[in-house]
């Protein structure tokens, strides 16, 4: 817990704001995140290309598979934020969580090859265009070939509620058929990736202390695919993301009081053991 509150800590207090109007803070966030990587044993490699004449970096650290190298997971997080916004929650939690699963699986290989991916260039006005990092990703994946059997998103992890009403829904069909109380962990995934949603749910519920909630939508639902697995529904891969539901529980979504004093890292920290067997398990 200490150490992804260290991260985040560094990420939204430390650096703050990091996108292309901050684009010093954007490489001191890369830099970070690959500093982090190292430390663990990795040899991270950038996929870098250029948005208004400025040199972008994706991130990328692999654990090699011991027995089926070829089949891929994609653990991915984006580092950039929106503008104004020290982005402790969105997306300083994911990036934490990214690097804390990247240390657990140091040097533990898994029959399948696991690609943790730090993804820039997430937020609008990027968002679903060629620009965003995760597409450019994504794009190159299926172009080469890679056979990437899952991703997972780490997206906006940080805050819980206990109190009544805590939990919003973009939907009114929504209400009644999901807790109003926004004290668990989300599961996204669209219909073709029902099966990982499935094996990543069962996983996380094996060794349960965060309620888990796990749901197959479709991708024009509103927050549905408002995340870097949106780019791997688009290549045509299975994806799911992880997250707290971000605008419909969170009241500083994509605001300057995003700050680590609203999080309730014990709970994420829980989440990240949960993440810690959903990984596992989609990649042995």
């Amino acid at each position: 817990m200490q150490q992804l509150r260290a991260d985040v800590h560094e990420l939204a207090v430390t650096i703050g704001e990091r996108n292309v109007w901050r684009y010093a803070s954007l490489l001191r966030a890369a830099e970070y995140i690959e500093s982090r990587l190292r430390a663990h044993g990795y040899s991270p490699s950038r996929q870098t290309y250029e948005v208004s004449r400025l040199p972008l970096s994706n991130i990328e650290a692999t654990l090699e598979g011991s027995s089926d190298p070829d089949d891929i997971i994609v653990l991915g997080a984006h580092y950039d934020t929106v503008g104004e916004c020290p982005g402790a929650n969105d997306n300083g939690t994911g990036v934490a969580a990214l690097l804390e699963l990247a240390r657990r699986f140091a040097g533990q290989p898994q029959p399948r090859t696991v690609r943790f991916v730090a993804f820039v260039n997430e937020e609008p006005p990027f968002f679903q265009t060629a620009q965003m990092g995760s597409v450019v990703y994504a794009n190159a994946a299926k172009a080469r070939g890679d056979r990437i059997a899952g991703m997972l998103s780490l997206e906006t992890m940080g805050y819980y509620s206990d109190e009544r009403g805590s939990q919003q829904y973009p939907v009114e069909a929504m209400r009644g058929v999901y807790p109003d109380v926004g004290n668990f962990i989300g599961f996204v995934s669209n219909g073709e990736s029902r099966g990982l949603l499935d094996v990543a749910a069962r996983a996380f519920t094996a060794g349960e202390r965060v309620k888990l909630e796990a749901a197959a939508m479709a991708a024009d639902l509103p927050g549905a695919g408002w995340s870097d697995h949106w780019s791997f529904w688009q290549a045509g891969y299975r994806a799911l993301m992880v997250t707290d539901t971000a605008p419909w529980r969170y009241p500083w979504y994509h605001t300057p009081q995003d700050t680590p004093d609203k999080l309730d890292f014990e709970t994420f920290a829980a989440v990240v053991d949960g993440l810690h067997r959903v990984v596992a398990a989609v990649a042995g």
